[in-house]
């Protein structure tokens, strides 16, 4: 009980920070294309904390996301199904969505780096090299705005390389290469004006016992994540010119 209070008072402080008019409802027409509809693309973290997402933002936007989700518990490192997988994934995926005809969606919630800063331990070559992730997303961002669809960007979560970086994993992944892709996307979304949510921060915040394992967070986190996300997600719905 005390949890879910904790929880009701996290959400209550997320929508309370603008004015009420911002959090208003779209008008009830009984029609549920009235609502701005969310499309997710992302990696484990974005795959775990969605069921949250998507009961928060219910009766404010509707929700979507790339995949299958009877795959979501498939390998978590598996960049398939549910899971966006790197940047280069990312863009194949919407620029193939582009040529079809596009999302059917208002808003593409995105996300992709814990995949491109994966670290082969013999040679320390990433995934994907920092040059390419930037102009990956330079390129996604673009593609999505031909699919007239406003893009969100959410920073990438926090790794345990201490946990992480052991003598038999098949790839390593280092704090500093998060913070570094974390801020070659920050430049990236400033100069095309796409908002973005700091998740890497609001992770940080909540304090000890934060990892499940590596990179992952367990319940109580994800919860936390969901209803951060959709507090953002509802005070803007929209609003940016992006």
């Amino acid at each position: 009980m005390r949890y879910h209070r904790l929880m009701l008072a996290l959400i209550a402080m997320l929508w309370s920070a603008v004015s009420p008019c911002t959090i208003a409802r779209e008008p009830d027409t009984g029609e549920e294309a009235a609502l701005r509809k969310v499309y997710v693309i992302g990696d484990s973290i974005s795959i775990q904390y969605g069921p949250y997402l998507q009961q928060y933002l219910r009766g404010f936007m509707d929700y979507d996301r790339k995949g299958d989700e009877s795959e979501k518990n498939a390998g978590l490192e598996e960049p398939r199904g549910a899971n966006g997988g790197d940047s280069s994934m990312v863009l194949r995926f919407v620029e193939a969505a582009e040529k079809a005809g596009g999302l059917g969606a208002d808003v593409l919630l995105l996300n992709c780096g814990l995949h491109d800063i994966k670290t082969a331990p013999q040679t320390g070559a990433k995934q994907v090299p920092i040059d390419q992730y930037e102009e990956n997303l330079k390129k996604i961002v673009a593609s999505a705005r031909r699919m007239n669809m406003k893009v969100v960007w959410v920073r990438t979560t926090p790794v345990d390389e201490n946990v992480h970086n052991k003598p038999d994993s098949i790839f390593h992944r280092f704090a500093a290469d998060c913070a570094a892709y974390n801020d070659v996307a920050d430049q990236v979304m400033k100069e095309a004006g796409v908002p973005e949510i700091d998740l890497f921060a609001f992770t940080n915040n909540i304090g000890e016992n934060l990892f499940a394992d590596h990179v992952h967070f367990p319940e109580p986190v994800r919860e936390k994540q969901g209803a951060f996300i959709a507090g953002w997600l509802v005070a803007w719905n929209g609003k940016s010119t992006n």
